[in-house]
Protein backbone atom coordinates (compact mmCIF):
# COMPACT_ATOMS: atom_id res chain seq x y z
CA UNK A 1 0.00 0.00 0.00
CA UNK A 2 1.32 3.51 -1.26
CA UNK A 3 2.28 5.73 2.10
CA UNK A 4 1.52 9.00 0.27
CA UNK A 5 -1.32 10.85 1.46
CA UNK A 6 -4.42 10.49 -0.82
CA UNK A 7 -5.92 12.90 -3.03
CA UNK A 8 -8.87 15.38 -1.55
CA UNK A 9 -7.53 14.17 1.64
CA UNK A 10 -7.01 15.88 5.12
CA UNK A 11 -3.35 16.58 4.03
CA UNK A 12 -3.76 17.76 0.71
CA UNK A 13 -5.83 20.61 2.56
CA UNK A 14 -3.84 21.33 5.32
CA UNK A 15 -1.26 21.82 2.60
CA UNK A 16 -3.68 23.99 0.53
CA UNK A 17 -3.51 25.89 3.79
CA UNK A 18 -0.03 26.51 3.73
CA UNK A 19 0.45 27.24 0.14
CA UNK A 20 -1.91 29.85 0.02
CA UNK A 21 -0.21 31.63 3.35
CA UNK A 22 2.54 31.75 1.30
CA UNK A 23 1.04 32.70 -2.07
CA UNK A 24 -0.44 35.55 0.02
CA UNK A 25 3.08 37.12 1.76
CA UNK A 26 4.81 36.04 -1.00
CA UNK A 27 2.27 37.86 -3.72
CA UNK A 28 3.05 41.10 -2.13
CA UNK A 29 5.54 41.49 -4.90
CA UNK A 30 3.14 42.12 -7.35
CA UNK A 31 1.81 44.54 -5.76
CA UNK A 32 4.17 47.01 -3.97
CA UNK A 33 5.32 48.94 -7.09
CA UNK A 34 1.71 49.81 -7.76
CA UNK A 35 0.88 51.48 -4.15
CA UNK A 36 4.78 53.15 -4.46
CA UNK A 37 4.25 54.32 -8.15
CA UNK A 38 3.48 58.10 -7.22
CA UNK A 39 5.96 58.09 -4.13
CA UNK A 40 8.46 56.72 -6.79
CA UNK A 41 7.72 59.45 -9.56
CA UNK A 42 8.28 62.51 -7.06
CA UNK A 43 11.37 60.55 -5.52
CA UNK A 44 13.32 60.25 -8.75
CA UNK A 45 11.65 63.22 -10.97
CA UNK A 46 9.97 60.59 -13.74
CA UNK A 47 7.05 60.98 -16.30
CA UNK A 48 4.46 58.69 -15.66
CA UNK A 49 4.96 55.66 -17.72
CA UNK A 50 8.71 55.70 -16.13
CA UNK A 51 6.79 55.33 -12.89
CA UNK A 52 5.53 52.67 -14.21
CA UNK A 53 8.68 50.68 -15.22
CA UNK A 54 9.53 48.92 -12.20
CA UNK A 55 6.16 47.05 -12.08
CA UNK A 56 6.89 46.10 -15.48
CA UNK A 57 10.20 45.26 -14.76
CA UNK A 58 8.60 43.31 -11.81
CA UNK A 59 6.23 41.66 -14.07
CA UNK A 60 8.88 40.86 -16.91
CA UNK A 61 11.22 39.14 -13.95
CA UNK A 62 8.67 37.04 -12.41
CA UNK A 63 7.40 35.61 -16.02
CA UNK A 64 10.63 34.75 -16.39
CA UNK A 65 11.34 33.09 -12.85
CA UNK A 66 7.89 31.48 -13.17
CA UNK A 67 9.09 28.97 -16.05
CA UNK A 68 12.13 28.36 -14.34
CA UNK A 69 10.65 27.78 -10.91
CA UNK A 70 7.40 25.94 -12.42
CA UNK A 71 10.18 23.33 -14.14
CA UNK A 72 12.42 22.87 -11.34
CA UNK A 73 8.95 22.30 -8.90
CA UNK A 74 8.86 19.33 -11.57
CA UNK A 75 11.90 18.16 -11.34
CA UNK A 76 12.67 18.42 -7.21
CA UNK A 77 9.10 19.24 -5.79
CA UNK A 78 8.26 22.66 -4.51
CA UNK A 79 9.95 23.25 -1.48
CA UNK A 80 13.61 23.88 -3.43
CA UNK A 81 11.72 27.01 -5.61
CA UNK A 82 10.04 28.45 -2.37
CA UNK A 83 12.81 28.62 -0.23
CA UNK A 84 15.11 30.41 -3.02
CA UNK A 85 12.38 32.56 -3.59
CA UNK A 86 11.71 33.42 0.04
CA UNK A 87 14.86 34.67 0.33
CA UNK A 88 15.62 36.90 -2.57
CA UNK A 89 12.39 38.70 -2.03
CA UNK A 90 13.28 39.37 1.64
CA UNK A 91 16.67 40.33 -0.26
CA UNK A 92 14.97 42.28 -3.11
CA UNK A 93 13.21 44.39 -0.39
CA UNK A 94 16.04 45.21 1.88
CA UNK A 95 17.68 45.79 -1.49
CA UNK A 96 15.10 48.66 -2.73
CA UNK A 97 14.47 50.46 0.59
CA UNK A 98 18.26 51.26 0.50
CA UNK A 99 18.45 51.73 -3.70
CA UNK A 100 20.34 55.46 -4.18
CA UNK A 101 19.14 55.27 -7.55
CA UNK A 102 15.95 54.40 -9.91
CA UNK A 103 18.31 51.88 -11.50
CA UNK A 104 19.32 49.91 -8.78
CA UNK A 105 15.44 50.27 -7.17
CA UNK A 106 14.10 48.54 -10.81
CA UNK A 107 17.21 46.14 -10.34
CA UNK A 108 16.18 45.00 -7.35
CA UNK A 109 12.42 44.63 -8.20
CA UNK A 110 13.03 42.70 -11.61
CA UNK A 111 15.91 40.22 -10.92
CA UNK A 112 14.98 39.56 -6.88
CA UNK A 113 11.53 40.59 -6.31
CA UNK A 114 10.11 39.27 -9.09
CA UNK A 115 12.73 37.06 -10.89
CA UNK A 116 13.73 34.90 -7.93
CA UNK A 117 10.92 36.26 -5.27
CA UNK A 118 7.56 36.11 -6.07
CA UNK A 119 7.55 34.10 -9.18
CA UNK A 120 7.81 30.97 -6.59
CA UNK A 121 4.61 31.74 -4.79
CA UNK A 122 2.23 31.56 -8.15
CA UNK A 123 2.05 29.04 -11.17
CA UNK A 124 4.77 26.81 -8.78
CA UNK A 125 2.17 26.37 -6.16
CA UNK A 126 -0.64 26.65 -7.94
CA UNK A 127 0.21 23.48 -10.05
CA UNK A 128 1.62 21.62 -7.00
CA UNK A 129 -2.05 22.02 -5.47
CA UNK A 130 -3.57 20.37 -8.37
CA UNK A 131 -1.36 17.12 -8.12
CA UNK A 132 -2.99 16.57 -4.33
CA UNK A 133 -6.89 17.44 -5.81
CA UNK A 134 -9.24 15.33 -7.70
CA UNK A 135 -13.19 15.64 -6.86
CA UNK A 136 -12.22 19.17 -5.56
CA UNK A 137 -9.61 20.55 -8.26
CA UNK A 138 -11.34 23.52 -9.06
CA UNK A 139 -11.94 24.85 -5.89
CA UNK A 140 -8.28 24.14 -4.43
CA UNK A 141 -6.60 26.09 -7.57
CA UNK A 142 -8.91 28.43 -6.85
CA UNK A 143 -8.06 28.74 -3.16
CA UNK A 144 -4.52 28.92 -3.85
CA UNK A 145 -4.52 31.39 -6.97
CA UNK A 146 -6.50 33.49 -4.27
CA UNK A 147 -3.56 34.26 -2.66
CA UNK A 148 -1.96 37.06 -4.56
CA UNK A 149 -5.46 38.55 -4.66
CA UNK A 150 -5.31 38.19 -1.12
CA UNK A 151 -2.10 40.02 -0.92
CA UNK A 152 -3.46 42.75 -2.96
CA UNK A 153 -6.29 43.09 -0.46
CA UNK A 154 -4.13 43.25 2.43
CA UNK A 155 -0.67 44.86 1.51
CA UNK A 156 -2.10 47.97 -0.29
CA UNK A 157 -3.40 49.71 2.74
CA UNK A 158 -1.02 48.60 4.95
CA UNK A 159 2.14 49.76 2.02
CA UNK A 160 0.11 53.09 2.03
CA UNK A 161 0.12 53.54 5.44
CA UNK A 162 3.44 52.47 6.01
CA UNK A 163 4.37 54.69 3.20
CA UNK A 164 2.20 58.05 4.60
CA UNK A 165 3.70 57.92 7.80
CA UNK A 166 7.23 56.48 7.64
CA UNK A 167 8.26 56.90 3.76
CA UNK A 168 8.41 54.39 0.84
CA UNK A 169 11.79 53.43 2.19
CA UNK A 170 11.24 52.43 5.69
CA UNK A 171 7.61 50.50 4.10
CA UNK A 172 9.86 48.11 2.10
CA UNK A 173 12.32 47.67 4.87
CA UNK A 174 8.96 45.85 6.85
CA UNK A 175 8.35 44.11 3.81
CA UNK A 176 11.53 42.40 3.37
CA UNK A 177 11.76 41.38 7.06
CA UNK A 178 8.17 39.98 7.15
CA UNK A 179 8.79 37.85 4.33
CA UNK A 180 12.10 36.90 5.53
CA UNK A 181 10.51 35.73 8.96
CA UNK A 182 6.85 34.32 7.31
CA UNK A 183 7.70 32.86 4.42
CA UNK A 184 11.26 30.59 5.28
CA UNK A 185 9.40 28.60 7.87
CA UNK A 186 6.69 27.94 5.81
CA UNK A 187 8.61 26.74 2.85
CA UNK A 188 10.35 24.20 4.89
CA UNK A 189 6.56 22.68 5.53
CA UNK A 190 6.09 21.67 2.06
CA UNK A 191 8.49 18.95 1.95
CA UNK A 192 6.61 16.23 0.61
CA UNK A 193 6.71 15.81 -3.17
CA UNK A 194 3.19 16.03 -5.25
CA UNK A 195 1.88 12.16 -5.52
CA UNK A 196 2.43 12.33 -9.16
CA UNK A 197 6.00 12.91 -8.46
CA UNK A 198 5.86 9.49 -7.23
CA UNK A 199 4.29 7.77 -9.66
CA UNK A 200 1.31 6.66 -7.65
CA UNK A 201 -1.46 8.39 -9.66
CA UNK A 202 -2.61 10.07 -12.76
CA UNK A 203 -0.85 8.78 -15.86
CA UNK A 204 -0.30 11.12 -18.87
CA UNK A 205 -2.86 11.23 -21.19
CA UNK A 206 -2.06 12.22 -24.92
CA UNK A 207 -4.45 14.74 -27.05
CA UNK A 208 -4.14 12.18 -29.19
CA UNK A 209 -6.84 10.53 -27.28
CA UNK A 210 -9.15 13.30 -28.18
CA UNK A 211 -9.37 16.00 -26.07
CA UNK A 212 -8.69 18.28 -29.19
CA UNK A 213 -8.51 18.95 -32.18
CA UNK A 214 -5.32 21.23 -31.87
CA UNK A 215 -1.67 19.94 -31.45
CA UNK A 216 -0.44 20.17 -28.15
CA UNK A 217 1.96 23.23 -29.46
CA UNK A 218 -0.89 24.88 -30.98
CA UNK A 219 -2.86 24.74 -27.75
CA UNK A 220 -0.28 25.54 -25.47
CA UNK A 221 0.13 28.38 -27.89
CA UNK A 222 -3.24 29.61 -28.28
CA UNK A 223 -3.55 29.62 -24.36
CA UNK A 224 -0.35 31.70 -23.67
CA UNK A 225 -1.67 33.98 -26.46
CA UNK A 226 -4.99 34.08 -24.72
CA UNK A 227 -3.57 34.73 -21.04
CA UNK A 228 -1.32 37.43 -22.39
CA UNK A 229 -4.64 39.16 -23.87
CA UNK A 230 -6.98 39.01 -21.01
CA UNK A 231 -4.12 40.34 -18.71
CA UNK A 232 -3.11 43.52 -20.96
CA UNK A 233 -6.95 44.16 -20.49
CA UNK A 234 -6.85 43.64 -16.29
CA UNK A 235 -3.97 45.71 -16.05
CA UNK A 236 -4.89 49.06 -16.80
CA UNK A 237 -7.37 49.10 -13.09
CA UNK A 238 -5.16 47.33 -11.27
CA UNK A 239 -2.06 49.32 -12.47
CA UNK A 240 -3.13 52.52 -12.31
CA UNK A 241 -6.47 52.80 -10.42
CA UNK A 242 -4.03 54.85 -7.27
CA UNK A 243 -2.41 57.07 -9.72
CA UNK A 244 -5.87 57.87 -11.51
CA UNK A 245 -7.43 58.68 -8.38
CA UNK A 246 -4.59 61.11 -7.30
CA UNK A 247 -5.15 62.38 -10.63
CA UNK A 248 -8.48 62.98 -10.07
CA UNK A 249 -8.11 64.58 -6.72
CA UNK A 250 -9.48 61.69 -4.68
CA UNK A 251 -6.03 60.67 -3.32
CA UNK A 252 -3.84 57.68 -3.26
CA UNK A 253 -5.47 56.86 -0.02
CA UNK A 254 -8.90 56.29 -1.66
CA UNK A 255 -7.46 54.83 -5.08
CA UNK A 256 -5.55 52.20 -2.28
CA UNK A 257 -8.99 51.50 -0.59
CA UNK A 258 -10.22 50.80 -4.34
CA UNK A 259 -7.88 48.31 -5.19
CA UNK A 260 -8.46 46.56 -1.55
CA UNK A 261 -11.44 46.37 -2.57
CA UNK A 262 -11.26 45.31 -6.29
CA UNK A 263 -8.70 42.18 -5.37
CA UNK A 264 -11.08 41.17 -2.06
CA UNK A 265 -13.74 40.63 -4.55
CA UNK A 266 -11.47 38.93 -7.00
CA UNK A 267 -11.21 36.59 -4.02
CA UNK A 268 -14.31 36.05 -3.79
CA UNK A 269 -15.19 35.49 -7.63
CA UNK A 270 -12.38 33.33 -7.28
CA UNK A 271 -13.89 31.04 -4.98
CA UNK A 272 -16.64 30.96 -6.40
CA UNK A 273 -15.63 30.33 -10.06
CA UNK A 274 -13.43 27.31 -8.24
CA UNK A 275 -16.92 26.12 -7.07
CA UNK A 276 -18.44 26.68 -10.82
CA UNK A 277 -15.73 24.53 -12.29
CA UNK A 278 -15.98 21.96 -10.78
CA UNK A 279 -19.54 21.41 -12.27
CA UNK A 280 -19.09 22.90 -15.56
CA UNK A 281 -15.12 22.91 -16.15
CA UNK A 282 -12.50 25.25 -16.45
CA UNK A 283 -12.95 26.34 -20.29
CA UNK A 284 -16.52 27.28 -19.77
CA UNK A 285 -15.32 29.05 -16.38
CA UNK A 286 -12.69 30.92 -18.19
CA UNK A 287 -15.18 31.97 -20.96
CA UNK A 288 -17.62 33.42 -18.70
CA UNK A 289 -15.20 35.61 -16.77
CA UNK A 290 -13.62 36.75 -19.89
CA UNK A 291 -17.10 38.28 -21.07
CA UNK A 292 -18.12 39.67 -17.84
CA UNK A 293 -14.36 41.27 -17.64
CA UNK A 294 -15.49 43.17 -20.63
CA UNK A 295 -18.28 44.60 -19.21
CA UNK A 296 -16.89 45.93 -16.50
CA UNK A 297 -14.12 47.33 -18.14
CA UNK A 298 -16.73 49.47 -20.53
CA UNK A 299 -18.16 51.08 -17.34
CA UNK A 300 -15.31 52.61 -16.23
CA UNK A 301 -15.52 54.46 -19.41
CA UNK A 302 -18.59 56.63 -18.66
CA UNK A 303 -18.34 56.71 -14.22
CA UNK A 304 -15.38 58.75 -13.23
CA UNK A 305 -16.94 60.03 -9.41
CA UNK A 306 -15.80 58.78 -6.46
CA UNK A 307 -18.73 56.34 -5.54
CA UNK A 308 -19.33 55.35 -9.05
CA UNK A 309 -15.32 54.17 -9.41
CA UNK A 310 -15.90 52.16 -6.26
CA UNK A 311 -19.05 50.45 -7.64
CA UNK A 312 -17.19 49.90 -10.52
CA UNK A 313 -14.25 48.62 -9.31
CA UNK A 314 -16.15 46.34 -7.10
CA UNK A 315 -17.60 45.08 -10.17
CA UNK A 316 -14.31 44.79 -12.03
CA UNK A 317 -12.95 42.60 -9.31
CA UNK A 318 -16.31 40.46 -8.93
CA UNK A 319 -15.77 40.31 -13.20
CA UNK A 320 -12.41 38.74 -13.47
CA UNK A 321 -11.11 36.91 -10.65
CA UNK A 322 -12.04 33.41 -12.33
CA UNK A 323 -10.18 34.02 -15.20
CA UNK A 324 -6.64 33.26 -14.43
CA UNK A 325 -6.90 30.01 -12.40
CA UNK A 326 -9.21 28.90 -15.02
CA UNK A 327 -6.49 28.43 -17.18
CA UNK A 328 -4.54 26.17 -14.44
CA UNK A 329 -7.76 23.63 -15.06
CA UNK A 330 -8.22 23.89 -18.92
CA UNK A 331 -4.35 22.95 -18.86
CA UNK A 332 -4.97 20.21 -16.40
CA UNK A 333 -7.84 18.49 -18.56
CA UNK A 334 -5.69 18.59 -21.37
CA UNK A 335 -2.13 17.83 -20.42
CA UNK A 336 -0.07 15.14 -19.08
CA UNK A 337 -0.68 15.46 -15.15
CA UNK A 338 3.84 14.99 -15.20
CA UNK A 339 4.12 17.85 -17.30
CA UNK A 340 1.75 20.59 -15.18
CA UNK A 341 4.23 22.56 -13.51
CA UNK A 342 6.19 23.51 -16.40
CA UNK A 343 2.44 24.13 -18.97
CA UNK A 344 0.61 26.04 -15.71
CA UNK A 345 3.45 27.93 -15.35
CA UNK A 346 4.10 28.38 -19.43
CA UNK A 347 0.42 29.80 -19.38
CA UNK A 348 0.15 32.01 -16.07
CA UNK A 349 3.67 33.49 -16.96
CA UNK A 350 2.00 34.85 -19.73
CA UNK A 351 -0.79 36.69 -17.87
CA UNK A 352 1.76 38.22 -15.86
CA UNK A 353 3.22 39.45 -19.18
CA UNK A 354 0.03 40.95 -19.98
CA UNK A 355 0.03 42.62 -16.80
CA UNK A 356 3.53 43.59 -17.23
CA UNK A 357 2.77 44.89 -20.83
CA UNK A 358 -0.88 46.10 -20.01
CA UNK A 359 0.64 48.21 -17.20
CA UNK A 360 3.45 50.05 -19.40
CA UNK A 361 1.21 50.81 -22.20
CA UNK A 362 -1.50 52.21 -20.22
CA UNK A 363 0.95 54.58 -19.10
CA UNK A 364 2.52 55.29 -22.16
CA UNK A 365 -1.20 56.07 -23.45
CA UNK A 366 -2.17 57.95 -20.72
CA UNK A 367 1.31 60.07 -20.86
CA UNK A 368 0.45 60.57 -24.80
CA UNK A 369 -3.32 61.53 -24.67
CA UNK A 370 -3.79 62.90 -20.72
CA UNK A 371 -6.48 60.54 -19.62
CA UNK A 372 -7.33 56.96 -19.28
CA UNK A 373 -9.48 56.72 -21.66
CA UNK A 374 -7.59 55.61 -24.96
CA UNK A 375 -6.08 53.01 -22.14
CA UNK A 376 -9.43 51.63 -21.70
CA UNK A 377 -10.43 50.90 -25.29
CA UNK A 378 -7.29 49.43 -25.49
CA UNK A 379 -7.75 47.00 -22.84
CA UNK A 380 -11.71 46.22 -23.97
CA UNK A 381 -10.08 45.24 -27.63
CA UNK A 382 -7.16 42.67 -26.10
CA UNK A 383 -10.17 41.60 -23.86
CA UNK A 384 -11.98 40.52 -26.79
CA UNK A 385 -8.93 38.80 -28.31
CA UNK A 386 -9.05 36.75 -24.95
CA UNK A 387 -12.77 35.69 -25.86
CA UNK A 388 -12.12 34.34 -28.91
CA UNK A 389 -9.70 32.19 -28.35
CA UNK A 390 -10.97 30.67 -25.65
CA UNK A 391 -14.26 30.07 -27.90
CA UNK A 392 -11.37 28.63 -30.75
CA UNK A 393 -10.20 26.45 -27.63
CA UNK A 394 -13.52 25.35 -27.24
CA UNK A 395 -14.59 24.63 -30.70
CA UNK A 396 -11.63 22.57 -31.15
CA UNK A 397 -12.84 20.08 -28.34
CA UNK A 398 -13.50 16.75 -28.92
CA UNK A 399 -14.43 14.03 -26.58
CA UNK A 400 -15.27 10.93 -27.55
CA UNK A 401 -16.45 8.21 -24.73
CA UNK A 402 -13.80 6.32 -24.95
CA UNK A 403 -11.11 9.19 -24.17
CA UNK A 404 -9.35 9.28 -21.00
CA UNK A 405 -9.68 11.86 -18.85
CA UNK A 406 -6.47 13.55 -17.34
CA UNK A 407 -6.32 13.53 -13.78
Amino acid sequence: MSNEPAQDGAYAWRRLLLSLALATTGGVGLWSAVVVLPAIQAEFGIDRSGASLPYTATMLGFAVGGIAMGRLADRVGIRPPLLVGSLALGAGYLLAAAAPSFALFVFAQAVLVGMLGSSATFAPLVADVSHWFLRRRGIAVAIVASGNYLAGTIWPPLLEFLIRTQGWRMAHLVVGLVCLAVMVPLALLLGRRPVIAAGTLAQPVSLAAGVSRLSPATLQAVLVLAGLACCIAMAMPQVHLVAWCTDLGYGPARGAEMLALMLGLGVVSRLASGLLADRIGGLATLILGSALQSVALALYLPFDGLVSLYLVSALFGLAQGGIVPSYALVVRDHFPAREAGTRVSLVLTATIVGMAAGGWLSGELYDRTGSYALALLHGIGWNLVNLALALLVLLARRRPSTAPRPV
